[in-house]
């Protein structure tokens, strides 16, 4: 089996570990398969690819869509290595506020599932991290929002101290100060 999928303390957001098979060659390895993914509870339809090539201290995020063109994403670690932060946003939810951060490397050949109502961000712990991340809906700039990466109220424990930040990121509100319209039932914040 190539994908294995494995909850984490949110459980609709979704660790995934491919299998890659390798020889002296390198190696190959599946990303997406929408069968197997439906299967685990994913029905995303992805419908854009974005990819950043990012360096060392660079923290992206942490960002979401309103609905009705809220994004979910698949993140995929092409080379070096990120920590990946999913913040559940969906206000009727029983883990609002929380966050989930896993290490995701070309090493590990782990795969994160963020769904519709999170906020998403990521910091780059290697040298260089190129990243691509399928979304299910395409980018829509009057419906890009974000909230702040040092949110005391989030209290993300980030790898690093001092981020290199966009001037957008580094005047995000905070949680409490920002418009999110995901709710368990209807619509998403990412």
């Amino acid at each position: 089996m190539p994908f294995k999928f494995i909850g984490t303390e949110i459980p609709d957001v979704k660790l995934i570990e491919v299998s890659a098979f390798g020889d002296q060659r390198g190696y190959f390895c599946e990303t997406y398969k929408r069968s197997e993914f439906e299967n685990h509870g994913i029905p995303a339809v992805f419908v854009q690819d974005n990819f950043s090539h990012s360096v060392r201290r660079v923290l992206r995020g942490l960002h979401y869509q309103l609905p009705p063109r809220a994004q979910g994403k698949l993140v995929n670690v092409l080379r070096g290595e990120i920590y990946d932060v999913a913040v559940d946003l969906r206000r009727d939810s029983p883990t609002y506020g929380n966050w989930v951060g896993i290490s995701l490397s070309s090493d590990n050949h782990r795969l994160l599932y963020v769904p519709e109502g999170f906020a998403h961000g990521f910091c780059v712990l290697s040298d260089e991290a190129d990243v691509l991340y399928k979304v299910t809906s395409e980018y829509a700039p009057e419906l890009d929002r974000g909230i702040i990466w040092n949110d005391e109220t989030l209290a993300i424990s980030w790898p690093v101290s001092v981020p290199i930040l966009s001037a957008k990121d580094a005047q995000l509100p905070r949680l409490q100060e920002a418009e999110i319209h995901a709710t368990l039932s209807g619509g998403g914040g990412e």
